[in-house]
């Protein structure tokens, strides 16, 4: 997950979809708390002690009784930090240990001190993050759909990690589930029309994240969908 920061980040939540994670989460909301404090995960009908975990490593959980998709777990955390905190960023954060706490507290001080409304993460503006070539040629097809599709020009089109400013996150409103509520969510920040930014993120590859992670066939549906909807 990356070293911490020493200065706690408090302006900040962050939103975690979870399903399924708790073999993992509870490390990972652990870690993340030691520099953001608040911490929401929307447990997306998780048949497992997946809010368990997260709630006793001290998120607040709310919960779909049935799964609605990454989507629908995405805009409930928005939707409660809008609503219930007063926050000036949130940050969206994956719940298997992928995402660097690091990463997400340079993303928030580079909207800060930038005037930034959305801060993309990208795994591919340096080297550091290594996917296997055929999810590589997945991934950058997904670029090409969006920027197309959006308007935006990205480097990663799929990657989880954004920090995103109260303004912006008040003209997000996803309908989308599965996979595609990424390209969504793009083209929503974008027609905003204020200012963003990408920055360099490193994801972690374990084996676990691998397992639980989109399959290439899964991938290529979503690609589908996209194009010919």
């Amino acid at each position: 997950m990356g070293g911490m920061s020493a200065t706690p980040v408090t302006d900040a939540w962050l939103v975690v979809p979870l399903y399924q994670e708790a073999a993992v989460v509870g490390d990972v909301v652990a870690q993340a708390r030691a520099t953001f404090p608040h911490v929401v995960c929307v447990d997306d009908g998780s048949a497992d002690e997946s809010a368990e975990r997260a709630r006793e490593a001290g998120a607040v959980v709310v919960r779909h009784p049935l799964n609605l998709g990454q989507g629908a777990a995405l805009q409930t955390g928005i939707d409660f930090v809008l609503s219930r905190t007063d926050a000036t960023y949130l940050v969206t954060f994956d719940a298997d240990g992928q995402h660097q706490v690091t990463d997400a507290v340079e993303m928030v001080r580079r909207a800060r001190e930038e005037n930034l409304a959305v801060v993309f993460g990208s795994r591919f503006l340096d080297r550091r993050t290594r996917p296997g070539l055929l999810k590589r040629i997945v991934l950058k097809l997904a670029v090409w759909v969006t920027n197309r599709s959006t308007g935006l020009r990205l480097t990663d089109a799929h990657n989880g990690l954004r920090v995103i400013r109260r303004d912006a996150a008040e003209q997000v409103e996803l309908r989308q589930d599965r996979m595609a509520h990424a390209t969504e969510i793009v083209a929503q920040l974008g027609r905003t029309g204020l200012p963003w930014a990408e920055h360099p993120v490193h994801l972690l590859y374990t084996d676990y994240s691998r397992a639980k992670g989109q399959s290439l066939l899964n991938s290529v549906n979503i690609l589908v969908d996209l194009v010919f909807r």
